[in-house]
Order: C-alpha cells, then sequence, then structure tokens
C-alpha cells in the first residue's frame, strides 16, 4: 500500500510517528511528529495506521443514516485495488487481526452510534466475512478484501440493534499477490459481545489504530485464531448445584503412606506428608493430627506380634518426638521403643514393636 499525503503512520526503527505532510520523492516522506516539526523518513520506515481513503464505500458519521432496529443491513462490499508490492514490515509476516467498535461521538456515549472496523495488522491480504448470528443461522454484514496494514470501516450502527451483536463471527483468507508467502489457515471465529460495555465510558480504550478510544477484541493473535469460552447460565447452575453437592459430602480422609523395608514398616509423620495444606490450622491441631495418624498406625498392626514399625518424625524442635514418647510411656506401654537406626534416620526416628 503506498503511502500518501494525510495518512497517519508510525516509524519502524524508533518510537513515534505523525501525519505525511508531502511526498519528498519516491523513497522519502515528510512526516509532521507531535511536536509539529516535519522529518523526512524513509517511506519503508513507515506503517500506515490510518489513512482517509482506506474504504472505498465509507458512510459518514450521520446517526440518521446508521443501522435501526427497523432497517436490515445490506452487506458491505470492498474490493480494494490489489498491488503487487504493498508496503510490509518485519513483525507483519505474523498475522495479526482485530475486530474494532468505535463510538462516533464518545463524549456522548449515552446516544451516540458506533463504527465496527476490521484491523489488518499483518503483510496479507484478507478476504472476509463479518456475520451475526441470527439463531442457529447466520447473516453477513459486510464482505470483500482488505489490503496489508490497514483498517477498513465494515458498517455504523445504533444501540437499538446491540442485541444483534451478541453473538458475531469473522472469516478470513489470508493471502500475498504475485510472491511466495507462508501459508496461513483459515479462520473462523465467533465472539459474544458483551454489548453492556456500549454503555460505559471507561471500555473504550486507546489504541495504536484510532486516534479515539475504541472496543478492541483479538480475532487473530500471533497467528493464532482466538477462543471465547462462553458458559451459559444453564452451565453455570449445573456447576453450583454439583459443587454443592461436593461440599455436602464428608471429606476422605487422608491415608498415611506406608513403606515396607525388610519387614519394617515405615510412617512419616511430616505435616507436608500427611496433609496438602495446613492454612488455618494452629501448631496443637497440627500435632493432634499427626498423633491421631500415629494411633492410627499402632491400631493397624496391633494384631500383628513382633512387627516394627519407624516413625519419621523429624529432628525439629522435638516437639512431636516428645510427644510420641508421652504415648508410648502411658498408653502403649506394653510396646518397646528405641531411636530408629542413625545411619538410615539420623536422630528423627523412632521405631516401635508390637507385642
Amino acid at each position: 500500500m503506498s503511502i500518501k499525503v494525510g495518512d497517519k503512520v508510525r516509524f519502524l526503527s524508533e518510537v513515534g510517528g505523525g501525519i505525511v505532510k508531502k511526498i519528498i520523492n519516491k523513497d522519502t516522506v515528510a512526516v509532521e511528529d507531535e511536536d509539529g516539526f516535519e522529518v523526512p523518513v524513509l517511506a519503508r520506515e513507515c506503517v500506515v495506521i490510518e489513512t482517509d481513503d482506506y474504504n472505498l464505500k465509507r458512510k459518514t458519521a450521520d446517526t440518521s443514516k446508521a443501522t435501526t432496529a427497523n432497517s436490515v443491513p445490506e452487506p458491505n462490499i470492498t474490493t480494494p485495488d490489489i498491488t503487487s508490492n504493498p508496503m510490509e514490515t518485519r513483525e507483519g509476516e505474523i498475522l495479526n487481526v482485530l475486530l474494532a467498535y468505535v463510538p462516533t461521538d464518545i463524549k456522548a456515549i449515552s446516544s451516540t452510534s458506533f463504527e465496527t472496523y476490521l484491523v489488518n495488522d499483518s503483510n496479507y491480504y484478507l478476504y472476509y466475512n463479518y456475520l451475526s448470528a441470527e439463531g442457529k443461522a447466520w447473516r453477513s454484514r459486510a464482505y470483500g478484501l482488505i489490503a496489508p496494514n490497514t483498517k477498513l470501516f465494515l458498517e455504523e450502527f445504533t444501540k437499538e440493534i446491540l442485541n444483534e451483536l451478541e453473538h458475531v463471527a469473522v472469516q478470513l483468507i489470508a493471502f500475498k499477490d504475485s510472491k511466495s508467502f507462508m501459508l496461513k489457515p483459515a479462520v473462523s471465529v465467533e465472539l459474544r459481545v458483551d454489548t453492556i460495555k456500549f454503555y460505559k465510558l471507561h471500555t473504550f480504550r486507546e489504541s495504536v489504530f484510532f486516534q479515539d478510544p475504541s472496543l478492541i477484541y483479538d480475532i487473530v493473535k500471533n497467528n493464532q485464531p482466538t477462543k471465547q469460552v462462553y458458559v451459559s447460565a444453564q452451565e453455570i447452575e449445573e456447576a453450583l448445584f454439583e459443587k454443592k453437592e461436593a461440599d455436602s459430602r464428608p471429606a476422605a480422609t487422608p491415608i498415611v503412606k506406608r513403606v515396607i523395608k525388610n519387614e519394617i514398616v515405615e510412617v512419616d509423620l511430616h505435616i507436608d506428608e500427611l496433609l496438602d495444606s495446613t492454612a488455618n490450622m494452629s501448631h496443637k491441631e497440627i500435632l493432634d493430627y499427626q498423633l491421631g495418624k500415629f494411633r492410627e498406625a499402632l491400631d493397624e498392626y496391633k494384631e500383628k506380634k513382633g512387627q516394627k514399625i519407624v516413625f519419621i518424625h523429624g529432628k525439629g524442635d522435638g516437639v512431636l518426638r516428645k510427644a510420641i514418647l508421652e504415648e508410648l510411656r502411658y498408653k502403649y506401654k506394653t510396646y518397646p521403643s528405641q531411636d530408629a537406626s542413625f545411619k538410615e534416620y539420623g536422630f528423627g526416628a523412632t521405631m516401635v514393636t508390637i507385642k
């Protein structure tokens, strides 16, 4: 796409951009920056982000011509001229396509009409089809061809038809003319448009593509078609019901790990081996839980006389070890106990023999 006087451009090799004021020669243009200075820039170092004639049938911002609830929109068909040498950018080899909604009067958000644009931020021509759902069927609202690194006006509408735009889709086929290119898959993306956002000023944001704030949806981002997760009210209700049922069921009792080595049973009483989380548990509650698992293990093997069980409690500050020895001294005084093998467990385990 050639650069013309009046185009708004951004620079490739540095931050900034501006408005093209004149064509110096076939390779160089004069760009007026934000400070009002005209800067000579190589045309190949500029990307057009806004131009006065990027579409052939652009409507005016007259709300009397906007689509209303009583009118059926005629598809906007646009076919720009194809040039075999459009301006390309290095990052433009990655496909990025966006759908944008722009208020015609951002200061009157409650009554303004809106314009719909397709933004092609890539080096590819795109055959496009913009549709809205009608029950299980679809209606084309605009279709045609959009040039590389440009944006295209699709339609203007008023809030009376917002319900028609709750479920829209964009289909795309990417290609280059008269040159080889990396093949891009055909794209078909459905979007759920939150129509409530059209009543809220803060949802329209500044972007590099428009001078006015806009509401933008990604169609293709970094070569990947976007996927929206849409959950119906019925699915939410079913999920909440299932959660309520799950919460009413008794919690499963964690199973203490049992490891048998040379006929000796190992029981690890470290709390992180017993529970996934100890959030909101006091030190006493944690200790009581560990002692409960100690008692469960002894009760499990009480009929197996001579069985040796090693309880791994860790060295730490010795609180759990002391509590275990107290249990053995008063509740299980018939069960002999001793420090487990120092070679295997250090000072962090106690071995109990069932009698």
